[in-house]
């Protein structure tokens, strides 16, 4: 079996799977000094772009080919890529297909689409120039978006006239969502083959007025919120999640963004997104399944969402950003979880974060507790 990987950022996330599957793993990449590059047993360094890693892939003779791109502008390029390497080469691409990516690239798209199938998304208005700032200020708070936003970037909680003129200087394509007081949601949902699993929904935290990045929050699962029925609860957004999945017909994995409404109750989708998630070790950490391992074994051809529903663990988990994990403290070689009571650090250099397994509350406190005191010392905080 060889697999071709555009991308190495994430590659360490499947290497240990691939070396332990015994697949032939080959990278493209488009930086030459990216991580990562060594643990394939070959990689090509190409221009930007799906062009050669098409031709790499047909030249090489893969089985199949796994996109780890973590951003959204070439996703569309990667659906291209997809339809043709499928439809003329017979070569899988555990991917969304380009209709899809081209959907979900296109965020504005993508709330018309889950209107028109009665999805319940914030309230959304597309501005026309001249803009009437005296108008749009009446209903601050609001969230200033362009379609092509991601992760932050594009968006904007405007709270004032100064920040709608700021946000909208030098731009023709924006729209407006209602702000919504609540909870933060991802839920991943695994697709090949007209099968959906979803995994499990992960808290990212409260909506904040200052746009706080999700990044700089604190991630836990099980998703607990107070004064309703969790189960039923954790469970409904599974269903919604792979009634999306479906929807859009997507392929491999897609990351959905939730907002809870805390007034309401009601639940509000607002981004659907085709490449791996920023929640992934979140959701390996409380179920035991990791997604981008989950695409090689699409790749293979051996994938079954009732194999990967009855796999599913329930454990206690967490995430905290620790800038740099202390020195003296183990980092695990592999980014998998050693057993029932473990972590994983992951991130770059000075933006790690570790993500923490228990098989109980009191658990899960306990090794938080023992990190966050390491963090403290190795630092000199006093939190006293």
């Amino acid at each position: 079996m060889k697999i071709l990987f555009i991308g190495s950022r994430l590659f360490d996330d499947v290497a240990w799977y691939t070396k332990q599957l015994g697949i032939e793993t080959i990278i493209t990449e488009s930086n030459e000094n990216a991580v990562n590059l060594d643990l394939a047993d070959k990689h090509y360094i190409v221009p930007r772009g799906m062009e050669e890693p098409l031709n790499i892939a047909i030249k090489e003779d893969v089985d199949a080919v796994i996109p780890l791109i973590g951003i959204d502008p070439p996703l569309v390029d990667v659906g291209r890529m997809k339809d043709t390497l499928e439809e003329e080469n017979g070569i899988p691409v555990i991917a969304a297909g380009y209709s899809t990516a081209l959907l979900a690239a296109n965020k504005y798209e993508t709330k018309k689409e889950l209107s028109k199938n009665n999805i319940s998304t914030p309230y959304f208005n597309k501005l026309d120039e001249p803009y009437d700032f005296d108008n749009i200020q009446k209903q601050l708070p609001l969230v200033f978006k362009t379609p092509e936003g991601q992760g932050g970037s594009g968006v904007k909680i405007a709270l004032s006239k100064e920040d709608i003129v700021e946000f909208t200087s030098g731009k023709d394509n924006i729209f407006t969502e209602e702000f919504v007081e609540g909870i933060e949601i991802s839920v991943e949902v695994l697709r090949w083959k007209e099968q959906s699993v979803a995994l499990a929904p992960i808290y990212k935290g409260d909506t904040t007025l200052e746009g706080t990045h999700p990044l700089a929050k604190i991630k836990q699962a099980p998703l607990n919120i107070r004064g309703i029925d969790n189960i039923s609860h954790n469970n409904e957004i599974r269903q919604l999640a792979e009634k999306l999945a479906d929807l859009v017909g997507v392929e491999g994995t897609m990351d959905i963004d939730i907002l809870h409404d805390s007034n309401s109750n009601n639940d509000y989708v607002i981004e659907l997104n085709t490449r791996p998630s920023g929640t992934r070790y979140m959701t390996a950490s409380a179920t035991n399944i990791y997604p981008l391992c989950q695409l090689v074994d699409m790749a293979m051809g051996n994938w079954s969402a009732k194999k990967v529903e009855s796999d599913i663990k329930e454990y206690h988990a967490c995430e905290l950003p620790v800038g740099d994990f202390p020195e003296d403290k183990k980092i695990p070689e592999f980014k998998v979880f050693s057993g029932d009571n473990s972590y994983v650090v992951h991130g770059p250099q000075h933006y790690q974060r570790v993500t923490i397994r228990a098989d109980s509350r009191e658990k899960l406190n306990n090794i938080t507790y023992d990190i966050v005191n390491d963090y403290a010392t190795s630092n000199n905080i006093n939190f006293n």
